[in-house]
């Protein structure tokens, strides 16, 4: 044993996911700065949040809107389609959660002649592949984790009067209308989960989907 392995700190006797998560979750509770900000279902997502970002600053920025919790958690199951800006977000939604809710992942770069739309419009090709998705929009999850241009995409399209999704959840990351664009979506009135500011990302997207994957299948199993 070397010396900096003999002065290192004590390893933590938690080696199963199971145990991990649980472990962390413990931790957060535990340093979780009082009063907290949010409480029940609304706790159980920023928590989660917390654990992916490694990061307690994330709470200053998370705001839910309009009984986001609610109708999201009603919209899985149901089994609402998923629309993600990115690949990496809808990776980060496994299969064992959605499966059973019924509900189904889409990353919306994925849909047909998205590039071409791009190319003709001079627009980024989140904000061409919003304008492919307006048919799946209503009554979906938006997931948005990187492209502030799918969300002012988004905006354009409920201007034009499309019908909105159940839930949006705002969490592009950068320095160019990220900010922006998230608070323009809060200012429509419409079930939001959002982190404000430049902060977000993918994993942050879909860590939201997956805490109220949770919360509904928990609703589904205490259901007789």
């Amino acid at each position: 044993m070397t010396k900096n392995e003999r002065d290192a700190s004590p390893l933590q006797p938690f080696f199963t996911p199971e145990s991990i998560e649980a472990q962390s979750f413990a931790i957060i509770d535990a340093e979780a700065p009082f009063p907290r900000p949010f409480a029940g279902e609304e706790w159980e997502i920023a928590r989660r949040l917390v654990h992916t970002a490694g990061d307690f600053d994330i709470l200053r920025h998370l705001t839910f809107r309009n009984d986001a919790v609610r109708v999201g958690v009603a919209a899985l199951r149901r089994g609402a389609l998923i629309l993600t800006d990115t690949e990496m977000a809808k990776a980060g939604m496994p299969e064992r959660r959605l499966t059973p809710l019924g509900a189904r992942t889409r990353c919306i770069l994925s849909l047909p002649k998205v590039a071409e739309r791009a190319a003709r419009n001079n627009w980024t090709r989140s904000r061409a592949a919003i304008e492919a998705a307006r048919p799946y929009l209503p009554g979906c999850i938006l997931a948005v984790g990187n492209a502030p241009t799918a969300l002012l995409g988004l905006l354009e399209y409920l201007d034009a009067g499309g019908a909105p999704p159940a839930l949006t959840i705002a969490m592009p990351v950068g320095f160019v209308n990220a900010a922006e664009s998230k608070e323009r979506i809060l200012k429509r009135g419409l079930p939001a989960i959002a982190i404000a500011g430049r902060k977000g990302g993918s994993t942050l997207a879909a860590a939201t989907v997956n805490a109220l994957a949770v919360i509904a299948l928990r609703k589904n199993s205490a259901t007789p």
